[in-house]
């Protein structure tokens, strides 16, 4: 029986691989599309007051979308780096 300390910390006993940068552009062009386009017409709908709270919602909602894929690279970076696999 091995001890705790034997078993990898991700769980699945693979190291993580650096992260994929075009992945994550895409991930993130395809979620701003979505959310902009979605955002528009519901603005364009709606029209007046409410419609432009849509239009500030929409907003948050892409610079929100940049934060987390932006936080979700550094993040699989930093892991990349911890065990030896950083793209330099």
């Amino acid at each position: 029986m091995g001890s705790e300390d034997d078993r990898p910390p991700s769980g699945s006993g693979t190291e993580p691989s650096p992260p994929r940068l075009g992945s994550r552009i895409l991930v993130t062009w395809l979620e701003l599309t979505i959310v902009g386009i979605t955002g528009g017409l519901l603005g364009a709908t709606v029209g007046g007051p409410p419609g432009f709270v849509l239009y500030l919602t929409t907003t948050l909602l892409t610079v929100g979308i940049v934060f987390h894929n932006v936080n979700e690279l550094v993040k699989a970076w930093l892991r990349a780096s911890q065990n030896g696999n950083a793209i330099e």
